[in-house]
């Protein structure tokens, strides 16, 4: 515990750097607490560059947990109860995962590895998901697991931001070191500047459009080479997901393309005739141990390494700056101190 940060900083402004996900949660929240807020963005409104567009926008801790470290559990947990009570339409419909009878040992490999589903059979499969009847035998069901499509959600947490009487400024890149009050740095790759040792990990999707199924939830499919997540999106889409590939660069692979509609064939035929409406990737900001950071020194405050997570941790993470900010409070796992 350190001394009240507010008698040292009572309620000067807040500056915000970097308008994606990460950097959307620190304002609002701030914002909500009555501090004086600006969002700060280098790019356009579209935010078609960010991180957070191509992401799949899962808030599932409990599936994670198969190959992240408890933290991550830990900070999820808390960011559910944060996206009910901040965004409280946030669809908690829970996720499903299944495997295809070959692939039966990597199913129960990940029913042993994670907590807080339910073993279901192939009728109960059939009444979560009409579109599924008679495919899968068995499903592990996650109830209290949500998603969110981060192209949507997005813009609404912008809005909050300014209900709450926060400023967005879009095309502005201050530098932190030069900016009069708190400074909280969330340029994620952009911030090697302060982290030399972030890296990009390529995280590739396919979004398609098909009006012959129906999801309502994200469903993911165990495979011993192409493990993918299937994320429903309004207006008939689907997001098909699940490389995490070490390089830097922007492009989708044809072996990625293929194994990923390979798999999503895989997971129901009619995914084969669907219109392939997008093909990108971004780039995941992570640092070695691929766990968040919180680095404070005096008054700057840097929030980077959120890897695949981002939509998961980041209202866990803004919830602990400010705690940080408004009454000294440490999270020893998290948080480094200069």
């Amino acid at each position: 515990m350190f001394q009240n940060t507010r008698e040292i900083w009572g309620d000067s402004p807040v500056a915000v750097i970097g308008a994606g996900i990460a950097g959307a949660w620190q304002a609002l929240l701030f914002a909500k607490a009555g501090y004086a807020v600006t969002l700060h963005e280098r790019g356009s409104d579209a935010m078609t560059q960010a991180t957070s567009h191509w992401a799949g926008g899962m808030l599932a801790p409990w599936c994670e947990s198969e190959v992240s470290e408890p933290l991550v559990t830990r900070l999820g947990l808390r960011s559910l109860a944060l996206w009910r009570e901040h965004v409280p339409d946030t669809p908690f419909n829970g996720s499903l995962v299944v495997a295809h009878p070959r692939d039966r040992s990597d199913f129960e490999r990940f029913a042993r590895m994670t907590s807080g589903h339910q073993r279901i059979q192939g009728d109960k499969v059939s009444e979560l998901e009409p579109s599924l009847d008679g495919r899968f035998r068995e499903a592990l069901f996650f109830p209290h697991e949500g998603h969110v499509e981060p192209r949507r959600v997005l813009p609404q947490l912008h809005a909050r931001i300014r209900a709450a009487g926060g400023k967005i400024e879009f095309d502005s890149a201050p530098d932190a070191r030069h900016l009069d009050g708190m400074a909280i740095d969330c340029r994620g790759l952009a911030a090697r500047d302060t982290f030399p040792d972030l890296r990009g990990v390529k995280g590739e999707e396919i979004i398609v459009e098909t009006d012959e199924i129906a999801l309502s939830r994200p469903v993911r499919l165990l495979h011993p080479r192409w493990p993918l997540y299937i994320i429903p999106r309004e207006d008939n889409r689907f997001m098909i997901g699940a490389t995490s590939i070490e390089r830097e660069d922007d492009g989708v692979s044809v072996r990625s393309a293929l194994e990923l509609l390979s798999a999503a064939y895989a997971v129901h035929p009619a995914f084969g005739e669907a219109r392939i409406v997008e093909i990108g990737a971004g780039l995941r900001p992570a640092f070695p141990d691929n766990l968040p950071r919180i680095a404070i020194d005096k008054n700057r405050i840097a929030v980077n390494g959120l890897f695949r997570h981002g939509f998961l941790l980041s209202p866990a993470l803004a919830e602990l700056t400010l705690a940080y900010v408004a009454r000294g409070e440490i999270d020893n796992e998290v948080m480094q101190c200069e």
